[in-house]
């Protein structure tokens, strides 16, 4: 963990993990929709993104918005300047593919952008904040619900159950459940080629897929990475309540948002327990 929520600070805590991407490497970040300014922004990634030689990639959205269809994510990648640092794969712009998921609950496969075929190894960059719907996200949902493509998400938001739409009557663990079920299938997928990185700033109860996010109420906390995603996220969300960030902690309470980390802990996405080294 750093404290430095910078371009250098961003850099270290990378180099830190000692776990070089090599190939041709996918950077994956959440392109932000319209009207919200809390997404990582390019000017901090950029030098992270340059150095791995990455692409940035995202998926389309199943909600509506202006990241719904392939044409007007693009224009919203352009205007929010992620184009200006790296090129940019939304991956299902030509469709999707299945990928397997073991020991799922709900879900037996996970539909990913069809272009992901194409990348050798992953930088999972999320920004970590709150989520309506699952109380806080981070790496796990950066590529859970992120790497889907658009009939996937809805997959993942139904419990297995839909393709269309978002799971408005899916029971709240299901959703969880699902959420890590489908990012296990991701880091199965990828074995060993993928690294974790959670930026803990501008700390909203809201998601970056929504247009109109709450202030944060907290101050920023840092920028942390791990191999795995399970004790990543975990780690953000003690933090979280060791800041006493009343406002996220609701949030996150209020969803039953630690159930998504239970879960993943017992399918082998990860591991809940973890040692906090400060740089």
């Amino acid at each position: 963990m750093t404290k430095n929520i910078s371009t250098e600070g961003l850099l270290a805590i990378y180099e830190a993990l000692d776990h070089k991407a090599t190939g041709k490497v996918a950077v994956k970040i959440s392109s932000g929709e319209p009207g919200g300014h809390y997404f990582l922004s390019p000017k901090l990634i950029q030098p992270l993104v340059q150095a791995v030689n990455g692409t940035i990639i995202e998926c389309n959205t199943a909600y509506g918005g202006k990241r719904a269809d392939t044409e007007s994510h693009r224009k919203v990648v352009e205007e929010h300047g992620f184009t200006a640092i790296a090129p940019v794969d939304i991956m299902d712009a030509e469709g999707y593919m299945s990928i397997p998921i073991v020991g799922g609950k709900h879900l037996q496969e996970d539909l990913v952008g069809a272009s992901f075929k194409n990348y050798d190894f992953v930088v999972n960059l999320a920004h970590f904040k709150g989520h309506a719907m699952g109380g806080f996200g981070g790496v796990i949902k950066n590529m859970s619900i992120g790497i889907a493509s658009s009939m996937g998400k809805s997959l993942i938001h139904s419990a297995g159950t839909e393709t269309t739409g978002f799971g408005i009557d899916t029971p709240q663990d299901d959703f969880l459940e699902s959420m890590a079920e489908a990012a296990k299938g991701v880091a199965d997928y990828m074995g060993a080629n993928i690294v974790y990185i959670n930026v803990m700033n501008n700390l909203s109860v809201d998601c970056d897929c929504d247009a109109h996010p709450a202030k944060p109420e907290m101050d920023d906390i840092g920028i942390l990475a791990s191999l795995d995603p399970v004790a990543l996220d975990q780690a953000c969300v003690d933090l979280v309540y060791a800041a006493d960030g009343k406002a996220l902690i609701e949030r996150m309470e209020s969803r039953h948002a630690i159930h998504t980390l239970e879960h993943g802990d017992s399918i082998g996405l990860g591991t809940r327990n973890y040692e906090l080294i400060s740089m």
